[in-house]
Parts: structure tokens; sequence; C-alpha cells
């Protein structure tokens, strides 16, 4: 096995900020400490730089099947990407065809995973058709290391289950330790509105974003966070917007009740004005819709109070060819944009560079929350002596640009085409090999490994 030393870095975690040096042996770390008296076979020198965890992506689509087409990047393209922009984890999103078994799905899932994946990856389990076939199968999916476990509460006759089915999921995913994460929004409501907007001829992206009013996420929010105090599984919403479906589960702690959230980097960064009657809001059709700038302070505050816990992507990438799908119906735009890559340069650079989250909670956020909300700590998600050494190397003060001519995502535009950054993260190591350096990826397809994990430690 290699050695590797990160020299003089200013070493930060969850819990610890300080100048020292990380010895690496193998994957592994093994050493952390002031001017450590080693050799390395290899030294990288981080004075004046950021030492920073391996980002986690809880929430990201690749290839996946949807809408008569399929997103963009690949296991190989989506991670090679993540891995530039500093995540070295993804969790994807394995989905149940109805009518079929879960086993079937992560088969399908695995074959195009395995041996493509360039960074590290775990799978949620997306359960579309709970019945005494699919309960029977929860016990071998957790132990097989695949501990989360998704329903939606909107895509009726595609991915929707309804609230007996949720309480069923709830009640088995609980007898294993599991967890339960959500898509909270009002399908019905959200399908009528759709109807009506066609039916009136208003076609346009604009009409995506008002099918999807807050009050149809802040219902389905409150309805789930209800449903899991009664089963007392682990819950988590995904992809939280608003305002109303924040406010629903600061409800919920008043009963002493647990839920963790999980916002996007678009949702803090972007807002409901990209929606226009031109086609270009094609661009930031997804589900649930961009918000308010309101929503977006209640987004900030509630990273600040511990009431969000982790910033994720909802990566799902498609090509503006297959964005034009819906070029006269907004509700045959397939749903999803890019972020997989910018995710922690834009929360950086939006939030510790500007004041608005400590550096230590942008490591929450970005990695340790992630980590022990998904079984994956302390293996990943922190820098400790036995974790991987996924790590990141960040210049605080450099400026860059986004553009879809840099970017590693396979796709033809950028959702933040021209933002000017600050913070650039140069280096990227995952379990131990120097994966990025200089915008260049040093390891190749099939390097990164499937995750098993445990149950939650949060």
């Amino acid at each position: 096995m290699s050695s590797l030393l990160i020299k003089n870095g200013r070493v930060v975690t969850a819990d610890s900020d300080a100048v020292c040096d990380v010895l690496i042996d193998g994957e592994t770390i093994v050493s952390i400490g002031r001017n450590l008296p080693v050799q390395a076979d290899q030294v990288l020198d981080a004075t004046g730089k950021l030492v920073l965890p391996g980002g986690i992506d809880p929430h990201v689509h690749l290839d996946m099947p949807f809408m008569g087409t399929f997103s963009s990047d690949t296991h190989e393209t989506g991670t090679r990407a993540a891995l530039h922009g500093g995540t070295t984890t993804v969790i994807d999103f394995v989905l149940q065809k109805q009518g079929h078994s879960l086993r079937e799905a992560l088969t399908e899932w695995q074959g195009r995973a395995t041996g493509t994946a360039v960074g590290d990856y775990s799978f949620h389990m997306a359960v579309t058709d709970f019945n005494e076939h699919t309960r029977a199968e929860i016990a071998d999916i957790v132990a097989e290391g695949i501990t989360s476990f998704k329903a939606f509460m909107a895509y009726k006759g595609a991915l929707m289950i309804d609230d007996a089915q949720m309480v069923g999921l709830m009640q088995e995913v609980k007898k294993h330790g599991a967890l339960v994460t959500v898509h909270a929004t009002n399908g019905d409501m959200i399908d009528t509105l759709v109807a009506q907007h066609r039916t009136q001829g208003k076609l346009s992206p604009l009409y995506h974003y008002l099918s999807q009013p807050e009050v149809t996420e802040a219902e389905a929010s409150g309805r789930f966070t209800d449903i899991a105090n009664y089963t007392g599984v682990n819950a988590y919403i995904v992809h939280l917007t608003c305002e109303g479906a924040l406010n629903q589960v600061r409800e919920a702690t008043r009963r002493n009740q647990r839920v963790f959230v999980e916002t996007c980097i678009q949702y803090l960064v972007l807002d409901a004005s990209l929606y226009q009657e031109e086609f270009e809001g094609a661009k930031w059709v997804m589900s649930p819709p961009l918000r308010e700038k309101k929503d977006q302070e209640t987004l900030w505050a509630g990273i600040n109070q511990g009431l969000v816990q982790v910033v994720g992507t909802d990566h799902c990438p498609f090509m503006w060819e297959q964005k034009q799908l819906g070029r006269h119906d907004f509700s045959k735009i397939p749903n999803g944009h890019p972020a997989i890559e910018h995710r922690m340069e834009l929360l950086f650079s939006e939030g510790v560079s500007k004041g608005r989250i400590s550096l230590q909670k942008f490591v929450e956020v970005t990695a340790t929350n992630a980590a022990k909300i998904f079984g994956m700590f302390p293996r990943k998600g922190t820098i400790s002596i036995g974790a991987d050494a996924d790590l990141v190397i960040l210049d605080p003060k450099r400026k860059h640009s986004i553009s879809a001519e840099t970017h590693h995502m396979n796709v033809d535009y950028s959702a933040y085409e021209g933002w000017e950054l600050t913070g650039k993260i140069e280096t990227v190591l995952l379990r131990g090999q120097v994966a990025v350096h200089d915008g260049q990826a040093l390891v190749g397809k099939g390097y990164g490994q499937f995750i098993k994990r445990g149950v939650t430690v949060f």
C-alpha cells in the first residue's frame, strides 16, 4: 500500500477546525496531527487551503427511466462529475416497477452501476407497489446494506403509493430499524391543476410551477409527518423547498418528533422568477419547482436552526433535446436539472463565503449528516483515524465561473451558466487515491465501490 501526507491544511470537520497534517495509508486515514514526523510516498501541501471530508450527495438519479426517456448522466459520467465537484459518494434511487419485485429493480440498477461507477455509491429503494410480496422482500434488501426506502406521494399510475400502502411500508421498515424517505407533494391536487391548465391552453413552462403551489407540498409534508409519528418509523423528507413544508416539520417537533429534512442547492440559490412563458424556463422544470425568495430565506434559516440537516441535488439531468419533448406541453417536459458537480462549490460560495452558514455547518450538511442518517458514519463523512480517506482540498479565495463548456456532467446546458463563485475545489481524494487534481480525473470507470450501509446513527 502507498502512503500520502497532506500537510499544513486547515482541516475542518463537523466538530473540529485546526491547521494540521493528515496521513493516509492505503485507503484509510491513519494519523492526524501538527507537523507529523513521518515520510510518505506522496506529499500534498495544503497551506492556505481547506481540507474537508468528501461530500455525500444522498439524492441523485443516474441513468433513470422517466417520462419516456432516461436521465442523461450514467453511473460513470455522473459519479465522475460528482468527484470533480468534491462529492465522493452518491446515493442513487432504485425504482421498483409497479407489478414487479424490489429484487428485479435492484438487479437492473446493479447492472448499470457495477463496474462503471467512478466514485463510490449506494442505493435507496423506491417502493412504488407495496404489497405482501414487497413486504417480504424488505428484510433481505436491508441485509444487503440498502437501509432506506423511498415513497412517492405524487406521480399516480407510475410511482405514487396511497396512504394505506404508506402505513404498511412504514410499519415493515420500522421492524428492521431502517428509514423511510418521501417525495412529499399532493399528487392528486397537482394532477388536477395540470389538467385545468392544459384544458385552458396554458402550456408553457410557467404552468409547471403554477400547477405545484406551496400548499401541495405543505399538505403532503404534514400528512407524511403525521403518519410517520403514528408508526414511529425513522422519517426523512427529500428535496423540501418551501416555508409551508418546513413549518409542518416545526410543528412535528412540538410533539417531540424527529423528522430529517433535505433541501437541494437549487432551492437555496434559484427562484421561480426563472419560469417565464418562453421555453427557456424548461431548464428549471423540476418537481417540486423552484419557489420564492421568502422560501430561500426560510431554508437558509432552517439549516442554521438544525431543522434542515442535508443539502443534496436531486440531480436528474436531461439533454436540451430531451427537454424539447414538452415544447408544446409543459406536462411532457422531463423533470430534473443538473447539479451534481456544483453542489459543494455553490454552497460554499453562497453560504460560507457570504456569511450565511459556518464552515462546520457546511461540512455537516454536505457530508457528515448524510453519513450519519444513511448509515455510513464514521467510515464516510468525516476526517478521523480509520475513516476512508475521502478528502477535498479547497482554495477558499479562488474565483471561477460555471459553464456548460467546462463542466463534466453529460448535459449540454448549465442551470448556472455564468455564475461567478468564490472557492474552488482543487484536489479530491477517494479512498486514498487522488481522484481529481486541477480539473483532471485520475481514477477511471469501475473505481467506485458499492457502499453497504447500516442504520441511522444520527
